[in-house]
């Protein structure tokens, strides 16, 4: 029976130098490799002058703690997610990109000209050329500064929001408002957010009135600073969805490159497992979500999340900031639980940082 899941931290810290040295050995063939690996293998490779027998009892017990799994009685040894997730963890070694690759990265990125939407397509199509992996982008749908904006009612219940930014297109949105709001507090409402957001986006009008409502500066009665707050809070980043919720807008690249090297029937059902995962674009966004909480890399393994729990595929993501120092979206690459992370990681992570850089 397999062993418990205990956080990587735990589980580093009970392996000896020799039982570290031989599960990153195995883990580092296994990534190379995909193939399980045995002990005759190990004591041809490894440098601690172990006999085939010591390995194996060393690989049994890396088994017994739930970091390798055997596929077949006499087979090698592969790692299990809780292995990897380990290895991600505890003892990966990450180096920097060197610096002419750092340079491809900025001169591809700002050949695709300072459009938001050019520089993060062109994102995706970079992660997903050089890690030979599906590169994703979750973005904003506008950023733009605004010039006006209306409440209109649209009987009990509902407002028509009439939204105008500097760039001329218009945008209207449904949004739900208290019962019995009088027309009046609907025209004090965007007279009120017309005197403050000119020249802002809406994410920056949202936190400075908020703030405003929090403090009970703002200059509106009631049932006007509720429209205000509701309002608001339904516009922050992206565009309506059937039920009223905000959709983000999702860019997927390089989708054939999950195609290469399969060569079993086990990697096409795979493959076609993790389609319908990027299929499922609303999971996609939740789980990118998550990557916005704090700084640096997020690494998600196979069935840590419901996503990828038949698959068995990873999500390599990294925030991205605007020029106000806020995350504004994720980018990154999806792909087999087989990755070479130590070179992805740092790759999503300058990625992430170039395209901040570029956007601001």
């Amino acid at each position: 029976m397999a062993a418990p899941t205990r956080p990587s931290q735990t589980l580093v810290a009970e392996l000896d130098e020799r039982s570290r040295a031989l599960f990153r050995q195995i883990v580092e063939t296994y990534l190379e490799t995909g193939e399980p690996v045995g002990s005759r293998f190990l004591a041809q490779r490894s440098h601690l002058a172990l006999s085939p027998a010591t390995i194996r009892n060393t690989m049994s017990d890396l088994e017994q703690m739930g970091l390798l799994l055997a596929p077949h009685t006499s087979a090698g040894r592969l790692p299990t997610q809780q292995g990897l997730r380990l290895f991600v963890d505890g003892l990966l070694e990450i180096g920097d990109l060197t610096q002419p690759e750092q340079a491809d990265i900025e001169r591809r990125l700002a050949g695709s000209g300072q459009d938001f939407e050019d520089v993060l397509t062109q994102a995706t199509r970079l992660l997903s050329g050089l890690s030979r992996c599906a590169g994703l982008v979750l973005a904003p749908k506008s950023d733009q500064a605004l010039k006006h904006i209306e409440f209109v009612p649209m009987g009990p219940g509902k407002a028509l929001v009439v939204i105008v930014p500097e760039s001329g297109a218009v945008e209207n949105r449904i949004i739900e408002v208290p019962l019995g709001l009088p027309p009046s507090a609907l025209v004090e409402a965007g007279n009120f957010l017309n005197a403050r957001l000119r020249g802002h986006t809406l994410d920056e009008a949202r936190e400075d009135i908020l703030a405003e409502v929090t403090a009970q500066r703002a200059e509106l009665d009631a049932l006007a600073a509720k429209v205000v707050a509701a309002g608001l809070a339904t516009w922050s980043g992206a565009s309506t969805g059937h039920a009223g919720e905000r959709e983000s807008q999702l860019i997927v690249r390089g989708q054939a490159h999950l195609l290469e090297d399969v060569t079993a029937e086990a990697d096409l059902e795979r493959i076609r497992l993790l389609f319908e995962d990027l299929e499922s674009k609303n999971d996609v966004v939740r789980l990118l979500d998550l990557a916005k909480d704090g700084e640096g890399v997020h690494i998600f393994i196979g069935a840590e999340t419901n996503l990828f729990s038949l698959s068995g595929s990873s999500l390599i993501a990294a925030p991205y900031l605007n020029a106000r120092g806020k995350v504004v979206g994720v980018l990154g690459i999806i792909g087999p639980t087989r990755l070479n992370y130590a070179r992805v990681i740092p790759m999503v992570d300058y990625t992430a940082k170039v395209v901040g850089r570029l956007l601001r």
